[in-house]
């Protein structure tokens, strides 16, 4: 396991290309949505609908980039061992707006299936005070992704 972290840590840091650093970043963004989506230990299908979406619309892909994204996250989500390795990565390139962005897009695949699990909460709860985002970003983006939520159904 130590070995997995050291060579997750050293690709984060031979990440030197301008496209290798866009990659490391869209698959934190990724792994930060895969948390929330397995928070409760449950795939709705609402979720996984949603999730590729999500990837194709804020981060400017096509589909079939967004699924090989989600199954490159899954396998890294799966070895990481804190939300740190991924917003980390996020808070040296991201702007406050894409940091708000991202978490709206966490808190529209919590509300996904209809039900905001204490986990899904306290994960994008977390990932918002690792992101130094303000309490009021977080209610604000909640509010946003309850409206967007709400007017779909």
């Amino acid at each position: 396991m130590i070995a997995k972290l050291k060579r997750l840590l050293q690709s984060h840091a031979l990440a030197t290309s301008p496209e290798e650093k866009a990659h490391q970043l869209k698959l934190a963004a990724a792994s930060m949505l895969l948390e929330v989506v397995f928070a409760d230990d449950t795939l709705a299908p609402e979720e996984a609908e949603l999730l590729p979406s999500l990837l194709t619309q804020s981060l400017s892909m096509s589909d079939a980039q967004a699924n090989e994204l989600i199954a490159e996250a899954k396998q890294v989500q799966g070895n990481a061992t804190s939300l740190f390795e991924f917003t980390n990565t996020i808070n040296a390139e991201f702007s406050l707006e894409q940091k708000q962005q991202l978490l709206l897009a966490m808190w529209q695949l919590a509300y996904a299936d209809g039900h905001l699990s204490q986990y899904e909460d306290q994960i994008i709860r977390r990932t918002a005070d690792l992101l130094y985002l303000k309490h009021s970003e977080l209610i604000q983006m909640r509010n946003l992704a309850m409206e967007t939520t709400t007017s779909q159904n």
